[in-house]
């Protein structure tokens, strides 16, 4: 760092970010974030990480130095798991894939919530959910020929042409077929992230392991798969009465049983295929758990690509810079 001048800084500016920045509590809270750190605690890293700059009375840093400095305060105050995030995080930003981050669950358990928070937090600016590529499926195909597109996942059971196999459940049934039918535009999907390099996050019922099978993109993407349950029933139930569309509310609440055996269903799927569920019984706390899912599989890429070991390097960008799908 360079010499203090005698009195302290109004800004102290990175020397080598263009066109030479000044140190932003808001961009390195941004920052913080990607370490699973809630936007408050990650604002309060980023005022301790100002009061250390201006208290060193330095006029600028390098990026370099503002890391190890940001490492050191987040050990500090939130603890090494973060920190170690954080050094992680510089060398996941390296990566020479997109990463498709897959979030599954039924309906209620607050996949699109995460979704959008995660797209916020790492800087991913493509959100996609499952229900929209069903809408444009049923764009292209009449109910006549698949009936089972145009209902909710929950139902789809009621529009089963066939009944299945002796035993078969007819709810597990429909959504099965229903996400089979999804699947054949999620793989669309993949392939032009994985063609144009674009990384994404996917979120629905639709993403059901077992049905998208996401090993064959392993080698042109990140794919970052996780199923997301509520397994408390009256949890579960309240998250449908913050809905403000009542016909909504309504047709959950009367297939709220329909509901809970299709994420059984799915959450069966996600252990028989070794794909991790996070439970969400606190928003936040799912957040930081896909955070660190993202985390290890990035780190578990760059090193099969030989790109070495993320924990190892303190080295990152500048502030603010290198953000996914910009």
């Amino acid at each position: 760092m360079n010499e203090p001048n005698g009195k302290r800084n109004a800004h102290v500016f990175i020397s080598d970010a263009e066109p030479g920045l000044p140190y932003s509590k808001g961009l390195m809270a941004s920052r913080m974030m990607v370490t699973g750190l809630s936007p408050l605690r990650s604002y309060q890293v980023a005022e301790r990480i100002q009061e250390m700059l201006e208290a060193r009375g330095v006029a600028s840093v390098t990026s370099e130095e503002l890391n190890a400095l940001a490492t050191e305060v987040l050990e500090e105050v939130a603890g090494d798991r973060y920190a170690k995030n954080f050094v992680s995080w510089q060398q996941v930003e390296r990566l020479d894939a997109p990463l498709v981050i897959l979030i599954g669950g039924a309906t209620g358990v607050g996949k699109s919530t995460i979704a959008t928070q995660l797209a916020a937090r790492l800087g991913i600016v493509r959100v996609v959910a499952t229900d929209m590529i069903r809408e444009v499926m049923r764009a292209l195909f009449s109910k006549e020929l698949m009936p089972t597109l145009y209902t909710s996942s929950f139902d789809a059971g009621t529009e089963l042409r066939e009944p299945g196999p002796r035993g078969d459940d007819r709810v597990i049934a429909g959504f099965r077929e229903q996400a089979d039918l999804v699947a054949v535009g999620l793989k669309a999907l993949l392939d032009r992230a994985a063609t144009e390099g674009l990384s994404v996050i996917v979120e629905g019922a639709h993403v059901v392991p077992g049905v998208l099978d996401v090993e064959p993109y392993r080698d042109r993407l990140v794919p970052v798969p996780a199923i997301v349950t509520v397994d408390d029933e009256e949890l579960h139930r309240s998250h449908f009465a913050v809905e403000s569309m009542d016909r909504r509310r309504q047709r959950h609440s009367t297939g709220f049983d329909n509901i809970r055996k299709v994420q059984k269903y799915i959450r069966s799927q996600a252990l028989a295929h070794g794909v991790p569920v996070v439970r969400n019984y606190s928003l936040d706390q799912a957040i930081a758990a896909v955070i660190d899912l993202v985390v290890q599989r990035a780190t578990e890429h760059l090193a099969a690509e030989g790109m070495g070991s993320p924990a190892s390097s303190q080295v990152g960008i500048a502030q603010g810079a290198g953000r996914k799908g910009e």
